[in-house]
């Protein structure tokens, strides 16, 4: 006779039990083994040792003087019972096996003494060291195999006591039974919450990272545009120049005017494809990144503006430098200052400030200096409009350039932002209109 679909025979029933109870976790781990911290690591057996150094004696004893149970006897069944818990730390299941398996040996025997006093069929440690174990089992095994061994447990129960006849099981066996189920339960709970924190971290530390990506892009992204500004000028002026030479110079050969319109056709063509490839990279409605982009002249504005929020920072540049430095250059530096000026109104509301600007042979070297913030100041940070990259944007400005950056806290409580950017990058100083 063929079994109905989706019906559980007693036969598919303990096939179930013995998969769950016969197939331990993959993971060799000890218990809390995967801990930062050394002591907890070390916790699970210090435990175990404890337990086995309190419930052997208590054991032995027990046995001993409620079932006038030989000494050799009671002493094997207390150790077989305590052992378990030492390897349950690094697998509960064949713990729970022999744990199992001693608690119905132990009943079997007992049964057959005449009980002098107290309960029958588990003494106090036995149900300690069972319920201990079942705590680590929660810890470790599958949904599945916890629930397989309270089940199982029921059953072996309901074994002992059979096999204890003519004696009758008193509440302990009830106990064992109520209290192995919550401790299964409240391991399964700890363990089910730890499982939620631990993804919960990773995810947190996963957005994290991507955050800090999208960043990066954002900032190469404003790069790119900004760049497009600084190399379409001078590809503007490449054009203009070759297209009017021929008018500027009336002696210039036919075949230099032909090599002079050619050169400004491909000037134009490449300004074509310079557009269009701003229009990936530039968002409608973003009118005000179509401004001249900034440069070593605006700092001193930057600066002003800073100090109307409530910053006082000192501007120092060497003279001269504005006219040595290269147009994509100045505006690394730019953005570079204007970016330590927007972490200091964030970070150090209120703290001096002092920018300088100055050359070492052909290097352009860049420094902002806050001191500690005064107490008892508020964040003045939707005063002064920053890129709000931080040092990201600081590091990929300086990257563009083939510069160094160096950033970090000084001694006395305020922050240093120092880089070093090469006047002979690719880029050529500005032009002078003839």
């Amino acid at each position: 006779m063929n079994t109905p679909a989706g019906t559980h025979t007693p036969r598919s029933v303990l096939r179930a039990l013995r998969h769950h109870l016969t197939t331990p976790s993959e993971d060799d781990t000890p218990l809390l083994g995967n801990h930062r911290r050394r002591w907890v690591r070390r916790l699970p057996y210090l435990v175990a040792v404890i337990l086995q150094i309190a419930l052997i004696p208590a054991g032995i004893a027990t046995l001993v003087g409620f079932y006038d149970m030989a000494l050799p006897v009671a002493g094997a069944l207390t150790v077989a019972q305590t052992t378990p818990l030492l390897l349950a730390i690094t697998r509960p299941l064949a713990a729970w096996w022999i744990s199992a398996a001693t608690l119905v040996t132990t009943g079997a025997i007992t049964a057959r003494h005449p009980q002098a006093m107290g309960s029958w069929p588990w003494t106090a440690p036995m149900i300690i060291a069972y319920v201990v174990l079942m705590l680590a089992l929660a810890l470790r095994e599958s949904r599945a195999t916890l629930l397989s061994a309270w089940v199982a447990t029921v059953l072996l129960t309901a074994l002992t006591t059979t096999l204890g006849l003519p004696h009758s099981g008193d509440g302990t066996t009830v106990l064992l039974i109520a209290l192995s189920g919550a401790v299964l339960l409240l391991g399964w709970t700890v363990r089910d919450r730890a499982e939620a924190r631990r993804l919960l971290t990773e995810q947190e530390h996963i957005s994290e990272v991507e955050r800090d990506r999208r960043t990066l892009l954002e900032e190469r992204a404003r790069i790119a545009r900004e760049l497009h500004d600084v190399v379409a000028h001078h590809m503007s002026v490449i054009a203009v120049q070759a297209a009017s030479a021929p008018y500027r110079m009336p002696d210039v050969p036919a075949e230099a005017a032909e090599e002079f319109t050619a050169i400004a056709g491909t000037a134009r063509e490449s300004l074509a494809e310079m557009r269009r490839l701003l229009g990936v990279l530039r968002s409608e409605g973003s009118g005000g990144e179509k401004a001249p982009q900034p440069g070593v002249g605006q700092l001193a504005q930057l600066v002003e503006t800073v100090g109307r929020a409530g910053v006082p920072a000192e501007l120092t540049v060497e003279p001269g430098v504005a006219d040595r430095v290269p147009q994509a250059v100045g505006l690394s530096a730019y953005r570079i200052v204007q970016e330590a000026l927007a972490n200091v109104v964030r970070h150090a509301p209120g703290a001096r400030t002092w920018v300088s600007l100055a050359t070492d042979g052909p290097v352009l070297l860049v420094t902002v200096v806050n001191s500690p913030p005064p107490e008892r100041t508020e964040s003045l940070e939707a005063s002064v409009e920053g890129t709000g990259q931080g040092l990201v944007g600081m590091r990929e400005r300086v990257r563009l350039v083939d510069g160094r950056l160096d950033t970090g806290p000084l001694p006395d409580g305020g922050f240093k932002v120092a880089a070093a950017l090469p006047l002979d990058h690719l880029d050529t100083p500005r032009e002078r209109t003839a």
